[in-house]
């Protein structure tokens, strides 16, 4: 008897890699806009409000970023989520590492793409005029 394969159980949304990629998006949205509420954040992001909250939390927690009050109208007071020197400096790490994962995507697309390239060319050849 055959026993199926294992698959993971771990969700991908809470694995490490995507926590990561929250953080990175959350730097690089409050180095733009220092302003954004939490709610702006999570509709920019495609994440849930309280996962913007924890995150932001987190980044708070490490020293990545710094709350400061203002007005956001004549009933609210709102925060701006300033960056850190030590924010800034993961920001780029995190930036570094992004890019070079997106590169090694690219890099394999592109031999895929050469593999997929040669197959056609070998059945039909004039598929290949309409790309």
């Amino acid at each position: 008897m055959t026993r199926p394969p294992k698959f993971s159980t771990q969700n991908p949304i809470s694995s490490p890699q995507h926590q990561l990629h929250i953080q990175f998006q959350l730097l690089q949205l409050l180095a733009e806009n220092p302003c954004m509420s939490q709610r702006d954040l999570s509709r920019k992001m495609g994440v849930a409000l309280g996962r913007v909250n924890y995150c932001l939390t987190g980044l708070k927690e490490k020293g990545f970023i710094k709350l400061e009050n203002f007005k956001g109208s004549t009933h609210h007071i709102r925060y701006a989520y300033i960056l850190t020197p030590s924010g800034f400096e993961e920001k780029l790490r995190l930036t570094v590492r992004f890019l070079k994962r997106r590169l090694k995507e690219y890099e394999e697309i592109k031999t895929q793409i050469r593999s997929l390239t040669r197959e056609v060319a070998q059945t039909d050849p004039t598929l290949l005029k309409n790309l």
